[in-house]
């Protein structure tokens, strides 16, 4: 399908992939549809990249932002505008309103594009590129259209974002000024069904699922979300924090999260791994962690557009169970209030960002988290992307 080299370097201990539920072992390669014997079985799942051996070091002191990682990354030089880095902020007064131990905001909003999504996003335009793909192709809500698009642009890659009317001018304008095409479908799983017509006939290389039931996205791209955890255990220490609160929807951020912690516990780095919970707008993962097939369909409404859909992914539900946390459903008006609320404390986010801070004081209440705990909220992006109909209440 594509043949050439941009000339970035693929890691040498990458060995290959393996699939996160049944544990087939693949080679180094594309799985834009995840395991495929899991896919034969219609149990659509995730592939983990693996490595021939884990790094020497967590990161290098020479390099900044998320190059630190490089040695854990499917490549080791990539398109880079800077991601990673972002600040983790310890807020004690709102930690006093909240009544926890410690509190602090990883502030993912100050990457390139505003999002987390840019740490995938870098791997992800590396791929395509190595590869000799000219076209890159991803379905989004906004942040990771904004990201692709820009990463795209800086590597000279045609680039088209699949989206639904609903999205919002300022996105639209973040992902056309780029050169980048806008493509609607009339609803949200309407955008993966032209998005796997653009793969297969037209020869698209896609950042994101197309399934239904849908996996995680690039596989290459989910590893860079792992460098949040190791920041964390640089900005925090060994102990990290108990839990940590995660605006997901489909779980790639959640995943990598997980990914991350688990091979900083294999190589000892750390004694355990934070509790993850996932904080959603209405019951997805709370039902699959209850007893449902992750493979079903579980509608709803919400203003956080960021964290809507009505899928779930398994690996949203395998970094839940592997790390002993859980499922929070908030409520749209709550967030709203709670958007303000972190503004006045240093923290300007996007609404379904503001949504950990709801989730969070929602498990304090019911014990599920105890006010001894120190936590971390992971604000996946700023607030200037938002309009006024997304702003409940304000």
């Amino acid at each position: 399908m594509w043949g050439g080299s941009a000339g970035h370097a693929l890691n040498p201990e990458l060995s290959g992939f393996s699939c996160i539920r049944c544990g087939t072992e693949l080679p180094v390669g594309d799985y834009f549809e995840g395991c495929p014997a899991c896919l034969s079985r219609d149990e659509p799942s995730t592939v983990r990249s693996r490595f021939c051996a884990w790094p020497k070091a967590l990161s290098d002191d020479g390099r900044h932002g998320m190059r630190r990682y490089s040695a854990w990354m499917p490549y080791t030089s990539w398109v880079s505008l800077g991601e990673g880095g972002t600040p983790c902020v310890s807020l004690p007064a709102l930690a006093g309103e909240v009544s926890t131990k410690a509190l602090y905001i990883k502030n993912e909003g100050q990457n390139p594009s505003g999002s987390h999504k840019d740490r995938a996003s870098c791997l992800v335009v590396t791929r395509a590129l190595e590869v000799g793909a000219t076209k890159i192709v991803a379905a989004s809500s906004g942040n990771g259209g904004a990201s692709l698009a820009l990463y795209a642009a800086a590597a000279g890659m045609q680039c088209t974002i699949v989206a639904t009317p609903s999205l919002s001018p300022i996105y639209r304008r973040a992902i056309t000024m780029t050169g980048a095409e806008l493509l609607y479908a009339p609803e949200s799983l309407e955008r993966w069904r032209l998005l796997a017509r653009m793969v297969k006939d037209d020869g698209w290389f896609p950042a994101t699922n197309y399934l239904n039931p849908p996996v995680g996205s690039n596989p290459f791209g989910l590893d860079g979300l792992k460098t949040i955890a190791f920041e964390l255990l640089e900005d925090l220490g060994p102990e990290l924090a108990d839990a940590i609160l995660v605006p997901t929807s489909r779980g790639d951020l959640i995943w990598g999260l997980y990914e991350g912690f688990s091979e900083l516990k294999a190589i000892g780095l750390i004694k355990a791994i934070p509790r993850l919970f996932a904080v959603e707008p209405y019951p997805r993962i709370a039902e699959v962690l209850g007893g449902r097939a992750y493979t079903g369909s579980f509608p709803g409404a919400t203003a956080l557009t960021s964290i809507g859909g009505s899928t779930v992914t398994y690996q949203a539900v395998e970094a839940i169970r592997g790390s002993g946390g859980g499922a929070v459903v908030v409520d749209d008006a709550a967030v709203a209030r709670d958007r303000i609320r972190l503004a006045r404390h240093g923290c300007y986010a996007e609404l379904s960002s503001a949504a950990s801070l709801t989730g969070l004081e929602l498990l304090l209440k019911d014990g599920t988290i105890t006010h001894d705990a120190s936590v971390v909220l992971i604000a996946t992006s700023n607030g200037y992307k938002e309009v006024g109909p997304a702003e409940l209440g304000q």
